[in-house]
């Protein structure tokens, strides 16, 4: 497979195709990086949240959702977007999956799909053993990469949904030899496509802090009551700005990042010449005209217009770098 041709018609699969069509790119991209023993978590996640569709569009035919099941299996875990996928009786997929991988195939199969007599067709067409899927039920990995090397898109449903092999690809054994880089860049491309096709700015502050959490894998502390804010301000002697007391309302703070601060919760917060500090480190400043600044001693510091444009600003960059 060629890495970089794949890539260039996935990303463009992505930001053209139908609808029907971006889902099963990024349905079979997903199992790619899966099977390079690589996280598929991410643009599975991603696509979930943009697209509003669920992730059993990804896992729509046996054999993909045979797969995801058999990679859960040799990880030892299932992610959270899989909680909608059906657990499956492994065994029985196996068994299943062998009949899959020895069924004798004809020249004719799939021509006649859809049709009256595309049973009839299949029974009575010479069959043949299938290579590809030979390999795979011989549990020969390195027999297959050389069937599917180039092909633009090999099967790797099939690939994934061999049991006697998912553990070695969730180890990492990378038999289409996509190195250990090119899946962080591809789920990165996709995910980027993805957010062009569907771009998105979180309208409400829960919007806002569910993204910015979701991006960096963490979750909010709870929410700050009224008491805990009208506290917070007698004890500064300054009113705080509308947006930041919305944000409070919202989270009480922040947890660090590894390129931002913890954001105080409303007891911790201080105050210094009329400036409120709002992080810890002080990198974070709300001035009495409601401007957030944030201090950087070796770029220089940055004024937002409100402390809103500031967490803007900070998911633009979480979701460029990721």
């Amino acid at each position: 497979m060629d890495r970089d041709a794949y890539l260039e018609a996935a990303i463009r699969d992505v930001l053209t195709s139908d609808e029907p069509t971006l889902d099963r790119r990024v349905g079979h991209a997903a199992l790619l990086l899966a099977t390079a023993g690589a996280d598929a978590d991410r643009l599975v996640t991603h696509w979930r949240a943009v697209t509003g569709r669920p992730v059993t569009q990804l896992a729509d035919d046996a054999v993909r959702a045979r797969a995801w099941a058999m990679l859960f299996e040799a990880r030892g875990n299932r992610p959270q977007w899989a909680d909608e996928l059906i657990p499956l009786d492994l065994d029985a997929e196996e068994s299943a999956h062998q009949a899959f991988l020895t069924r004798r195939v004809s020249d004719l199969d799939g021509v006649f799909d859809g049709s009256p007599v595309a049973g009839v067709v299949s029974a009575l067409a010479p069959g043949r053993p299938d290579r590809v899927r030979t390999a795979l039920a011989e549990g020969d990995l390195e027999a297959w990469a050389e069937l599917v090397a180039q092909h633009p898109a090999p099967d790797v449903a099939a690939l994934a949904a061999t049991r006697a092999l998912a553990s070695r690809l969730v180890a990492g054994a990378d038999p289409l030899d996509l190195g250990s880089e090119w899946p962080g860049q591809c789920a990165g491309a996709l995910v980027a496509a993805l957010r062009e096709r569907y771009p998105t700015q979180p309208d409400s502050w829960p919007e806002l802090v569910a993204a910015i959490m979701r991006e960096r894998g963490q979750t909010a502390p709870p929410p700050a009551s009224e008491g805990d804010l009208q506290e917070a301000e007698r004890r500064l002697a300054t009113a705080l700005p509308a947006d930041y007391r919305e944000f409070l309302r919202t989270t009480n703070g922040l947890p660090d990042d590894v390129t931002f601060p913890r954001l105080l919760p409303a007891h911790e917060l201080r105050a210094d010449n009329g400036v409120v500090i709002v992080s810890d480190p002080a990198l974070v400043l709300l001035t009495a005209t409601g401007h957030a600044v944030e201090v950087d001693l070796a770029f220089g510091s940055t004024a937002h217009p409100t402390f809103r444009a500031l967490l803007e600003h900070h998911l633009g960059l979480l979701e460029a770098c990721r």
